[in-house]
């Protein structure tokens, strides 16, 4: 029962959507999967069908008022399919959770309650580097990482890999990579296969780069306007056949490989590398007591071809 983090700390590069849609895919083949919506603004939530508005329990409730986590899971339309929502207190969240005693800690506790209900919890981070998102990364056994096929999204990949190696060193010690994803895929385009053959290289023996990759295609980006998944929005779209692939994938990482686990490498060389191919990173930070935010980008969905 892994719960796993979609995080980046770069906006618009499919973190919301994957989560959506693996887990539809992964609930499809019988898995009881929960998603928190920790992103105050709430894209998970609205994708899945539910007003921010409308929504009175939520992950907001849990963290701040100390409400019972089961009282907040919600249905979905697919079936094995859970979510708890986030609503429009979100956004005060940061503020209100700066002067809680074990802040850091405080959704591993609540996770802990129903963790046991469920096959997969997938959290949805924030992108940003707030104690929101250290509080999914320290409820999490691993992160699964969206990688656009783009310049600046390596740069990204360079700031994101200093973020866990920092949540290791202070927060989780046993925080491990599920694996690298490449989403927003075309073909067509050199950059997007030299981008994808510079990322296979590097990790390659160090952190699984998941074979299937999640094309651009304008079923996945109208889906969230139906609140729906493309797994049923569209079932036979490329979209919705490569989260069925991936969630194959995931599955034989979390339960074919028994006693294996998730990649858990040494990454001090790995950072590295990948500055000196997008040229640097930013400095460290102390997660506990330090600034914790790093500039803000909102996500949006895959551009339609």
């Amino acid at each position: 029962m892994p719960v796993i983090s979609f995080a980046n700390q770069k906006g618009g590069v499919g973190k919301t959507t994957t989560s959506i849609n693996l887990a539809s895919a992964l609930a499809e083949k019988g898995r009881r999967v929960l998603i928190v919506d920790l992103d105050p603004q709430g894209n998970s939530t609205v994708s899945l069908g539910y007003d921010r508005k409308d929504v009175f329990i939520s992950i907001y409730e849990v963290l701040i008022e100390g409400m019972n986590p089961q009282s907040a899971v919600f249905p979905t339309v697919q079936d094995g399919l859970f979510i708890i929502p986030a609503n429009e207190n979100l956004p005060g969240a940061e503020v209100l959770l700066v002067d809680k005693p074990n802040r850091m800690h405080l959704l591993a506790a609540a996770l802990s309650v129903i963790r046991s209900q469920y096959d997969f919890i997938f959290i949805d981070c924030p992108p940003s580097l707030g104690i929101l998102t250290l509080n999914g990364l320290t409820a999490s056994d691993s992160v699964l990482i969206t990688l656009q096929p783009e310049f600046l999204a390596l740069e990204g990949l360079t700031q994101l890999l200093k973020t866990i190696d920092l949540v290791r060193e202070q927060l989780n010690p046993s925080l491990d990579i599920a694996g690298v994803l490449l989403t927003m895929y075309d073909s067509r385009t050199r950059l997007t296969r030299e981008v994808e053959t510079e990322v296979r290289s590097f990790f390659k023996g160090k952190t699984t780069v998941f074979k299937t990759v999640i094309p651009r295609n304008v079923r996945i980006a109208e889906a969230p306007s139906h609140g729906l998944p493309v797994t049923i929005y569209a079932r036979r779209s490329p979209g919705a056949m490569a989260y069925r692939d991936l969630a194959e994938e995931v599955l034989y990482v979390t339960e074919t490989r028994t006693g294996q686990g998730f990649e858990s490498p040494d990454t001090s060389d790995r950072t590295a590398g990948i500055e000196n191919t997008v040229g640097g990173a930013g400095k460290g930070t102390d997660l506990v007591d330090g600034d914790t935010r790093l500039p803000d980008s909102p996500e949006s969905p895959p551009a339609p071809v």
